[in-house]
């Protein structure tokens, strides 16, 4: 499976980042470029997992404005700053289905389905969309958020791990797992 590259980033990318990120914990004001950066990447995150957008909008929203907050508080340890943009994002949207209870939704396109078909069902790459949504639905919250990330967001398991806070062999470990559980549903249908 290829790696989206959109969702890596090279150390230099983590410096430039960290220029950034030392001037806005100087001058608050100076968020911008970080908030410019970013916005769309955590808003297609966020959306993903919904199926209103405007509700994306709002929790997006309140990502940033956490970021702002909390940016004298933000440490560089190596990692990407949009792991730790994730990680706030990944709060407001569980915050969000709790205080709505609202149900969380997989917004997936026919080209990203391919790839978890093929995975989970090596003999018969046939498309079956409704079969595998009936699988997804079995699962637990954690295991779709791990697919997610794996399958239709590409991410290495080194940035699933990021965004976790587990450690990349954890993140490998447990997707294989998630995935061994979609596969017992997909086929015992």
């Amino acid at each position: 499976m290829s790696i989206n590259p959109m969702y890596h980033q090279t150390p230099d990318k983590i410096q430039e980042d960290m220029v950034l990120i030392q001037r806005a914990q100087a001058r608050p004001e100076d968020f911008g470029p970080l908030y410019k950066k970013y916005h769309e990447s955590i808003f297609r995150y966020v959306y993903q997992r919904m199926d209103d957008k405007e509700s994306a909008h709002d929790i997006v929203s309140q990502v940033f404005i956490k970021a702002l907050t909390n940016i004298q508080r933000y440490e560089n340890k190596g990692l990407p700053f949009s792991s730790w943009l994730y990680r706030i994002a990944k709060s407001e949207l569980y915050q969000s289905f709790r205080d709505k209870k609202v149900e969380r939704y997989v917004n997936i396109e026919t080209v990203q389905i391919k790839d978890v078909i093929i995975e989970i069902d090596e003999e018969d790459n046939q498309l079956n969309i409704n079969h595998l949504m009936n699988s997804l639905t079995k699962l637990k919250e954690k295991d779709i958020q791990l697919l997610e990330m794996r399958f239709f967001e590409k991410r290495s398991f080194k940035e699933i791990g990021e965004i976790l806070e587990l450690s990349e062999n954890n993140a490998k470990v447990k997707t294989f797992r998630a995935l061994e559980k979609l596969k017992s549903h997909f086929h015992n249908q």
